[in-house]
């Protein structure tokens, strides 16, 4: 499939969830995409989606891990279409386990898909963006886990912290370039992040001494993606395409109800308070 439409969008992590349906969305609303993905072999149904409905979507193999493979990516992106105006840094994962019985290896790998792919790709689509006319968005899936600490996830906790901050810092040196950076903070989404999560080797033994935490925190994960209440992945996209969109965009969207009642709270209660509501939530046995 050809891509010829005049607004062009990259979206990482595309093979499901929200990369999925951002990319869809995205393609239905006028934009070039290219969905990229790690794995092509789970590209099927985005790809049949967009024979279906005559999409301008195309399939195009990315790992944020690998620098080769980004810059090869995205020269044949500039090569095919001449222009980016959209980036939905998507790609990413969940790992489970306290700090004591995560390896330095299993940290480092969550940094470098988390937090390091996001910096890869974004370090190879700026200086397009910067030299184009009309600039250019970058999006970054955070999560409330980047405004909210929760136990034994603390590796995951950090990548999107982090990304909250290089996202502000970045929003103000992109900012006379015409790039704009919109931050998108998910609560629990209807996704299968509970499958694609990794547990710490070391976590997963009944000898652990956090094995109730840890059984307690996955077992809450899982109640709440099953919650009829949690929003689908079908929301966040079309928060992504108001973001895009909008001619003066905030910084920070919110999305889902239990994601802005947990931010709000955080905001307007106290320190103390909200770090005892957090604990008597995730970990009640241990009060």
């Amino acid at each position: 499939m050809k891509l010829n439409e005049k607004r062009v969008a990259i979206v990482t992590g595309s093979s499901s969830g929200i990369g999925f349906q951002t990319a869809i969305t995205l393609a239905r609303n006028g934009y070039s995409t290219y969905a990229s993905m790690r794995n092509i072999e789970k590209s099927k149904i985005i790809t049949e989606i967009a024979k279906k409905e005559s999409l301008p979507l195309q399939v195009i193999m990315i790992d944020v891990n690998d620098d080769v493979n980004v810059k090869n990516a995205i020269d044949k992106i500039v090569k095919d279409v001449k222009r980016i105006d959209v980036l939905v840094n998507n790609a990413g994962y969940g790992q489970f386990g306290a700090l004591e019985e995560l390896s330095i290896e299993e940290i480092k790998a969550q940094f470098e898909t988390n937090f390091f792919g996001v910096v890869r790709v974004t370090q190879a689509v700026l200086p397009i963006m910067r030299n184009q006319k009309g600039g250019g968005t970058i999006v970054n899936i955070s999560s409330v886990g980047g405004q909210v600490g929760a136990p034994i996830l603390s590796a995951y906790n950090s990548t999107k912290f982090a990304l909250e901050g290089l996202s502000e810092s970045i929003s103000h040196e992109l900012r006379p370039f015409g790039i704009r950076v919109i931050i998108i903070e998910p609560g629990f989404i209807k996704t299968n992040i509970m499958n694609s999560s990794v547990l710490a080797k070391k976590a997963s033994g009944h000898k652990s001494p956090y094995y109730p935490y840890t059984q307690s925190i996955q077992g809450y994960f899982r109640s709440m993606m099953d919650n009829p209440e949690s929003s689908n992945p079908e929301e966040v996209a079309k928060v992504i395409l108001h973001a895009v969109t909008s001619e003066n965009p905030q910084l920070r969207f919110t999305v889902g109800n239990d994601a802005s009642a947990i931010i709000q709270a955080k905001r307007k209660m106290s320190e103390l308070d909200f770090i005892n509501l957090i604990r008597q939530q995730l970990l009640p046995e241990s009060q």
